[in-house]
């Protein structure tokens, strides 16, 4: 079997071992069991070609769905440090866990129809209905009078994120080519911060008003609707996944997608006649996905429990890190012995570019490493800098220097945590889910992320205000627990596509099947200027 040449650094997500040779000769490599590596080896598209520009278009606008969660996250954090907004609203260390957490019990609310949302009506539209609801709340606490006005605002952006959130996943990982599946659904999680930074810094800059009036805290509020307002405006103009039309029955119109935007134009192309073939034998057009009160295929099996628990893991693993510094670094800055305002509003928004140009930094090592490879050193990490941090801040009060070097591992732990866990937390779960449990399974993802979230979101204040730097404790021990689970739970996606994927879970243990590896002959010949296989 032939292939076109195909430089090394080009299949590193595929080859482990390909020793350089200038002449002709024969070779030896290890690759994932996986025909998509033939597959890629044989195609070798350039990454900047035209029809994949139009891709990462069409996927940025599912990104929002990241951005819109993102802005969230750390709004609160940076008004409830100002005065202004705390006093017209009444609110204080009894209340503010609840006001921050309701957003959380928006998410849990919505979880019941996001699933079935984006499977029925396809992952655009459950885009675009989300962004909706998004929209009606962000108005609504923009323009709150009173507290319970601002609160039913954040109860409504809740359920309309996890709409979003459950949706757009699904679309960049179904959409994206496979051989950058890895990097591009990474950039999702990565687009999180897009929100963050924006809300942080214009907090941070609109402290410096004289007196912060009003508006200087309603300004923020009412931002909080453009990234939806955006993904409203974008989503009508973008395809739906070729995997939910295949789903539909509709082969023709999935493989007009697949040759459109993977294919570069060509239907001859190796690369779409393999998707489209393992699409067909995969997805079954009587899957539970057309079932919307039908879960059963999440645990009727060995192989959909397997799924399910490394989908617990990804929720609780992914999100009790730390407290959640998007809401209370200010708070946890102030227990360190940082006590001025504005200094905590800065470290609360330095934390946001810092986060994101890690995160960035860690998509490209996501394939090239592997899932696991990253995820379990990044929970060892994270254990170790909080460990540290929980001892410096114990430590504090007799000397403050010590305080800012607990800060400082703070942030040590965002870096490790952006670098290796940030990139996977919408890849890895959108993986490892069958199509057929894809929508209803990422549903299940978030009611999990904000079971975990309304502990974290609501137990810190009042934990930190009577427990101090032992509260941390039980997140160094977590993460131990976290890193264990990777080790010795989690398969290897690295390499395959989407339908391969399924093929690991079939074997009585898909971790040890996920790691195997098969030796290929690599024959070079410099003169036909190919490899052949």
């Amino acid at each position: 079997m032939s292939f076109s040449k195909s430089k090394d650094s080009d299949a590193i997500q595929v080859i482990e071992s390909l020793p350089e040779s200038s002449a002709g000769g024969t070779e030896e490599a290890l690759v994932q069991d996986s025909r998509l590596a033939r597959a890629l080896l044989q195609e070798n598209p350039n990454p900047l070609r035209r029809s994949f520009l139009k891709l990462y278009a069409v996927i940025f606008v599912a990104f929002l769905c990241s951005a819109t969660n993102g802005y969230d996250a750390n709004t609160y954090g940076g008004l409830f440090a100002m005065d202004t907004f705390t006093n017209y609203f009444g609110i204080n260390s009894n209340n503010q866990g609840l006001v921050a957490a309701l957003y959380v019990v928006g998410n849990v609310a919505g979880c019941f129809i996001a699933g079935p949302c984006a499977d029925t009506y396809g992952r655009r539209a459950g885009m675009i209905f989300g962004s909706v609801v998004c929209i009606i709340g962000s108005i609504v606490q923009a323009s709150a009078k009173t507290l319970h006005m601002l609160m039913g605002g954040r109860f409504i952006l809740g359920m309309g994120a996890v709409l979003v959130m459950t949706a757009g996943p699904p679309y960049v990982v179904e959409m994206a080519y496979p051989k950058y599946r890895g990097v591009l659904t990474g950039a999702y999680q990565a687009c999180f911060f897009l929100g963050t930074i924006t809300s942080t810094w214009l907090i941070y800059g609109l402290d410096y008003v004289r007196n912060t009036p009003e508006w200087t805290w309603r300004l923020p509020l009412a931002i909080q609707g453009l990234p939806p307002l955006l993904i409203f405006v974008f989503a009508w103009f973008i395809p739906e996944t070729p995997r939910w039309y295949i789903g539909q029955g509709k082969i023709e119109k999935a493989r007009e997608i697949l040759v459109k935007y993977h294919g570069d134009g060509d239907p001859d192309s190796p690369v779409v006649a393999l998707e489209l073939e393992d699409m067909i034998h995969y997805i079954s057009v009587e899957g539970s996905d057309k079932r919307w009160w039908d879960f059963r295929e999440l645990f009727n099996s060995h192989s959909a429990r397997y799924r399910t628990f490394l989908i617990v893991c990804i929720a609780f693993f992914g999100q009790l890190i730390l407290p959640p510094t998007s809401y209370y670094l200010p708070l946890m800055a102030k227990t360190a012995g940082i006590t001025n305002t504005r200094t905590q509003l800065l470290l609360n928004a330095i934390q946001t570019p810092i986060m994101m140009a890690s995160a960035l930094s860690g998509l490209r090592w996501i394939d090239r490493s592997g899932r696991r490879k990253l995820l379990f050193p990044g929970s060892l990490g994270m254990s170790i800098s909080v460990a540290i941090m929980t001892a410096c801040t114990a430590q504090q009060a007799s000397n403050p220097v010590i305080g800012v070097v607990g800060i400082a591992f703070l942030f040590v732990c965002l870096v490790v945590y952006a670098f290796t866990w940030i990139p996977a937390m919408a890849l890895y779960p959108t993986e490892v889910l069958a199509f057929s449990t894809r929508a209803k399974g990422l549903a299940f993802l978030n009611l999990l992320v904000n079971v975990a979230n309304i502990f974290n979101t609501y137990v810190p204040p009042p934990a930190i205000a009577n427990a101090g730097w032992r509260f941390y404790i039980f997140y160094t021990l977590w993460d131990l627990l976290g890193a264990a689970a990777v080790y010795f739970t989690f398969v290897e996606t690295k390499g395959r596509n989407l339908e391969e994927i399924d093929e690991i879970f079939q074997h009585r243990h898909p971790k040890k099947a996920s790691l195997e590896k098969r030796k290929i002959i690599i024959h070079r010949d410099k003169a036909e200027d190919g490899v052949v296989v």
